[in-house]
């Protein structure tokens, strides 16, 4: 809790969040806004954490490295999802979520389920 690092290891998508979004959809707690992003709104919010288009929220499945206590990855939402496509690729930037371009989560999106294990590593 509160390292803002991406937890390492086992994991599973525990849950799909905007499927019927528009991609740009932005999120706040993992309801959709209303808002889709553009430099304007981001320009209107220059501290957002963007979380846009599509959300795959993990849950770890190692006790005591990613599940349970204080190392938990669903109770520190952790996802996987979209972001600015402005924005670099591979490098630590959010708050331990893994960033994806807006057409690549669109696409994992639909190729994995809820349950479909992911694994983290460096």
């Amino acid at each position: 809790m509160g390292s803002g690092c991406t937890p390492r290891g086992r994991h599973v998508v525990r849950a799909k969040i905007g499927a019927s979004c528009p991609v740009g959809a932005v999120f706040i707690g993992r309801r959709a806004t209303g808002e889709i992003y553009s430099p304007d709104l981001a320009q209107r919010y220059p501290d957002r954490d963007w979380i846009l288009t599509r959300i795959l929220w993990l849950s770890g499945c190692e006790p005591g490295k990613n599940r349970l206590g204080k190392v938990d990855t669903m109770r520190r939402f952790i996802y996987i999802h979209g972001c600015p496509d402005t924005e670099p690729m591979g490098v630590a930037a959010s708050h331990g979520c893994i960033r994806m371009r807006n057409a690549d989560v669109v696409e994992l999106f639909e190729l994995v389920e809820t349950g479909t294990p992911i694994l983290i590593e460096e």
